[in-house]
C-alpha cells in the first residue's frame, strides 16, 4: 500500500512538472511579436490597455480586445510618461519574473520527484539484495547412495566415515574427540566431487544444502558475506545436514597482500565463510564439504585443522574404475551382448566418470536415431570418436587430393613413431577424415594405465607428438610444412617444460620446481627456454631418423589411408609389425 502511494506521488509530480512546463511554453508562443511603429499606431488610436515594462529587452501589450503582442522596449525616460498620458495602464516588473517563478515551481516539483526516486530505488536494491542473501532450502532427498558411485573408493572410505559422524555427534564428543568440520575434494572435472557429497547426504539422510562459489560473487557490497551467513544459519535450523559448496576457489582464492583481513568484498565473504566455519559446535552433526580443481590457489586458512580438516583428491578412474563406471552407466540401457566392457575401459585411457557416462548417453542416442532394438559396438565406436574429436564432417569435397596426402603422412607418422618406440601404446585407428571439431585427421595412441610416467616414457611422447611434423618434412621438403602440426608442437613444448621445470628430470638443471620459481617472481635469464628447446631438437632429428629407417612402412600407412581414409588396429599392425 505504501508503494502504491509512493508511486502515485511521483506520477502526480511529474504531470505537475510538464502540465507546468507545456503551459509555460504554450503561452510564450500565443504572443507575437509586432513592429515599435505599429505598437506606436496602436497607443495614437486607443487600442492599447496595458504595457508591461521592464529591463527586459521587450515589453508585453495587452490590446483592449486581449490580444498580447511584443514589441522592443525603447528605453527613454519619457516612455512611461507618455503611456500614462494617453491613459494606459503600466505595469513595472522586474527582468523575467514570471519566468523565474515559472523555473523555480518546475525545479521544485523536479527535485522532489528526483528525491523520491531515489528513495524507491534505495529501497528496490535493498529488497533487491535481502533476496540475494536468501539461500534455496536444502534438498531433504537427493536419491543417492554410494552404491550409485563407481570407483573413487578411498574417497568414499572417507565419507563413509562422514556418515557415522553425522548420525551420531553425541558418541564422538563423549570421547572428547573434535569433529572434523569439513571434508574438501578436489581433482579433476568431471570425477565426481559433486555426487560425492550428494551421496554422503543420501546415505546419512539428511538435507544437503548445495551451492556454488560463484553464487557468493554479488555486485553489491556484502551480499556475499550475508549470503554465506544465511547459508549456515539455514543448516543450523534443519539440524544434521551437509553444506556442498562447489567451486570453492570462487570465493575461497589467497588474499592479497600482508594484511590478513583484507579489504575487498572477496576478503569479507571469504572471512564470513571461516568465522562461521570456526563456530560451530562439537555436536551439530553439521558437515561442510567442498570441491575445487585449483587447491593450488586456496586460502591457507581454509585448508588448516578446523576449517577443512580432511583433503580427499578424488582422481582420474583407472581401469577398474572405469569398468564399473561403464556397467554402472549400462545398467538402464539395452547393451548388445557383444560388447566388451573390459575392453571399453582399456581404450578409455584419462576419461573422467562424466566423460564416459557422456560416451554412454551418446551410445544411446546414436541407436535411438537408428531405431535399433539394442546399443551395439559400432554405436559406441562412432560415440567414442565423437567424444574426442567431434562429428566427421560430411561434405569434404573442398580438400584437395594433395591435402589429404599431407593429412595422410603426418598421421602416419603418429602412428610409425608410437609403434617403434613406444610398443606398449596400442595405435587402435588412424584416420584422415576431418571433423567438426576442425581436426584434419587424428591417430588414437592409447597408453598402458600406470601410476606413474618415467623420463623415457615422456621422451617418447614427444617423439610421438613431433612425428607428424617430421613426417611432413621428409616427404614434402622443409619448405612446404604446414601448419597442421600447431597443437602436436604446443603439447611437446608443454612437456618438455614440465620435464626440466617440474619433475626434475635434467641435470643442468637439478632439482627446482620453477613453478615455485615464478610464483615467487623470481626473474629467468632464459636458460630454461634455450634447454627446452635444445632438447625438442634433439628429438625431432631422432623422429626423422627413425621415420626415414622406416619409409617403407610410412609410405605402405599413407597409401592405406589415402585409399581407405581410416584404417584399424589390425591393420595398423600388420602394416607396421609384419615388416619390422
Amino acid at each position: 500500500m505504501k508503494n502504491k502511494r509512493e508511486y502515485l506521488i511521483i506520477t502526480l509530480v511529474i504531470l505537475v512538472f510538464f502540465t507546468g512546463f507545456l503551459f509555460y511554453m504554450k503561452s510564450s508562443s500565443e504572443i507575437t511579436t509586432i513592429p515599435y511603429i505599429e505598437f506606436m499606431k496602436n497607443v495614437d488610436d486607443g487600442l492599447v490597455e496595458e504595457v508591461r515594462v521592464g529591463d527586459s529587452s521587450d515589453i508585453i501589450v495587452t490590446l483592449k480586445n486581449g490580444q498580447k503582442k511584443k514589441t522592443d522596449n525603447p528605453r527613454t525616460e519619457d516612455f512611461k510618461k507618455e503611456l500614462l498620458l494617453k491613459n494606459i495602464k503600466v505595469v513595472e516588473e522586474t527582468v523575467g519574473t514570471r519566468n523565474v517563478f515559472m523555473f523555480f515551481g518546475l525545479s521544485v516539483g523536479l527535485v522532489i520527484f528526483i528525491i523520491l526516486l531515489r528513495k524507491n530505488m534505495s529501497k528496490e536494491v535493498e529488497r533487491e539484495i535481502n533476496d540475494l542473501s536468501k539461500i534455496d532450502g536444502g534438498d531433504y532427498n537427493t536419491g543417492i547412495k554410494f552404491s550409485d558411485v563407481a570407483g573413487n573408493e578411498e574417497a568414499k572410505d572417507t565419507l563413509e566415515e562422514m556418515v557415522d559422524f553425522i548420525k551420531n555427534p553425541e558418541l564422538y564428543s563423549s570421547y572428547g574427540a573434535r569433529l572434523p568440520r569439513g571434508v574438501l575434494l578436489y581433482g579433476p572435472p568431471g570425477t565426481g566431487k559433486t555426487l560425492l557429497a550428494k551421496a554422503l547426504a543420501g546415505e546419512a539422510g539428511v538435507p544437503i544444502f548445495p551451492v556454488s562459489g560463484s553464487d557468493f560473487v554479488q555486485v553489491y557490497a556484502g551480499v556475499g558475506a550475508s549470503r554465506i551467513r544465511s547459508l549456515f544459519k539455514e543448516a543450523k535450523e534443519a539440524g544434521k545436514s551437509v553444506i556442498f559448496i562447489d567451486e570453492i576457489d570462487s570465493l575461497g582464492k589467497k588474499r592479497k597482500g600482508n594484511n590478513p583481513a583484507g579489504s575487498e568484498e572477496g576478503d569479507r565473504t571469504l572471512n564470513a565463510l571461516l568465522a562461521e566455519m570456526s563456530g560451530f559446535k562439537d555436536n551439530d552433526g553439521i558437515i561442510v564439504v567442498a570441491a575445487t580443481n585449483r587447491i593450488d590457489v586456496l586460502d591457507e586458512a581454509l585448508l588448516r585443522p578446523g576449517r577443512f580438516d580432511r583433503q580427499v583428491e578424488v582422481q582420474l578412474p583407472d581401469i577398474n574404475a572405469r569398468e564399473k563406471i561403464l556397467k554402472l552407466h549400462c545398467r538402464n540401457k539395452p547393451l548388445s551382448k557383444d560388447v566388451n566392457i573390459r575392453r571399453l575401459a582399456q581404450e578409455t585411457v584419462y576419461f573422467s566418470g562424466a566423460k564416459l557416462e557422456n560416451l554412454l548417453n551418446e551410445s544411446a542416442m546414436i541407436a535411438a536415431r537408428s531405431k535399433d532394438k539394442e546399443i551395439t559396438n559400432e554405436h559406441i565406436d562412432k560415440a567414442y570418436f565423437k567424444v574426442l574429436v567431434g562429428d566427421e564432417k560430411k561434405d569434404r569435397s573442398s580438400i584437395s587430393i594433395k591435402e589429404r596426402k599431407i593429412t595422410a603422412y603426418h598421421e602416419a607418422g603418429h602412428a610409425l613413431i608410437a609403434k617403434v618406440v613406444a610398443k606398449e601404446h596400442r595405435v587402435t585407428k588412424v584416420s584422415i577424415i576431418p571433423s567438426t571439431k576442425g581436426m584434419g585427421g587424428f591417430s588414437l595412441n592409447i597408453p598402458p594405465d600406470k601410476m606413474y610416467q618415467t623420463k623415457n616414457d615422456i621422451l617418447n611422447s614427444i617423439m610421438i607428438a613431433l612425428a607428424g611434423r617430421a613426417a611432413e618434412e621428409i616427404v614434402f621438403g622443409r619448405e612446404n610444412i604446414t601448419t597442421g602440426a600447431s597443437s602436436d608442437l604446443e603439447k611437446a613444448t608443454e612437456t618438455v617444460l614440465s620435464m626440466l621445470g617440474i619433475y626434475g628430470m635434467d641435470s643442468s638443471f637439478g632439482l627446482l620446481n620453477y613453478n615455485i620459481i615464478m610464483s615467487k617472481d623470481i626473474n629467468q635469464d632464459g636458460q630454461l627456454l634455450a634447454k627446452s628447446n635444445e632438447i625438442l631438437e634433439s628429438l625431432y632429428l631422432k623422429t626423422i631418423n627413425i621415420l626415414n629407417d622406416f619409409r617403407i612402412e610410412l609410405d605402405r600407412l599413407a597409401n592405406g589411408l589415402l585409399e581407405k581414409e581410416v584404417l584399424g588396429e589390425d591393420e595398423i599392425n600388420e602394416i607396421i609389425l609384419g615388416n619390422m
